[in-house]
């Protein structure tokens, strides 16, 4: 969410600049909301699939398909986005995130194919993500990053449905505002945010609970319906929605 080479995704700014990446804005129509089905007892997790329609200033420019499901007794969260900006070389997004029942992440694996394909897989651990990175082209070579707090939020570039576990992993018994460590993967990125249940807002005649991101340079607020299922991502100041279909 953060650069100016294109609209959407890649800027290497900051934390901050990443959640911006690409969220985008228009109205859009909620689908009737499916069985949810649990995970083992004691998960904050829920398994939930769905699309998202990606805008930039009212224009769709990508989509996201994602899922969540229960995977032995851990979590799976994986999605894959295809992004055709108005100018500017298309690119496909893939990740696969392996969570605790807590929500905390056990291994990421990402691929980005533009010109040329990315790649990288992450193992977390003790407050440390030790990331296998290989490049088209040369050779892989690793990079360990540590943080302050073990507990660990993934949210990468142009993969929203990870929005979908940060709403999961708040602590909404407790609300307020709560800190977390963040690793933007394909940025190499990690920082902190914190995040703030802000209360009801209406879009299409539907009321939504509001949930605020927020770190040094960035603002965003992510849309939950009342079961706190992900429907749909603002960032006001960049112009950019993310909508579920």
């Amino acid at each position: 969410m953060w650069n100016q080479r294109t609209p959407v995704l890649t800027n290497k700014r900051t934390i901050t600049s990443l959640l911006l990446l690409t969220l985008l804005a228009i109205a859009f129509g909620l689908i009737a909301q499916p069985t949810q089905k649990k995970g083992a007892a004691g998960s904050v997790l829920v398994a939930d699939k769905g699309k998202l329609n990606i805008l930039l200033d009212g224009k769709s420019v990508g989509r996201e398909e994602f899922e969540i499901v229960p995977s032995g007794g851990n979590w799976l969260a994986k999605g894959s986005t295809s992004i055709t900006p108005a100018q500017g070389a298309s690119s496909n997004i893939t990740g696969s995130l392996t969570l605790q029942p807590g929500g905390a992440p056990l291994t990421y694996d990402w691929t980005a194919q533009t010109e040329k394909t990315n790649g990288a897989h992450v193992v977390f651990a003790n407050g440390v993500a030790k990331m296998t990175l290989q490049m088209q082209g040369a050779h892989s070579f690793e990079q360990d990053l540590t943080f302050g707090s073990p507990f660990i939020v993934v949210l990468d570039n142009n993969l929203y449905h990870q929005y979908a576990v940060l709403a999961r992993v708040y602590d909404w018994s407790r609300r307020g505002s709560q800190n977390f460590s963040v690793l933007i993967p394909q940025e190499l990125t990690p920082g902190t945010l914190s995040v703030e249940a802000v209360g009801s807002a209406t879009f299409d005649g539907k009321s939504f609970e509001g949930l605020k991101v927020q770190t040094s340079d960035l603002e965003l607020t992510l849309y939950l319906d009342n079961s706190h299922r992900l429907m749909r991502i603002e960032v006001p100041s960049a112009k950019v929605s993310v909508i579920r279909e």
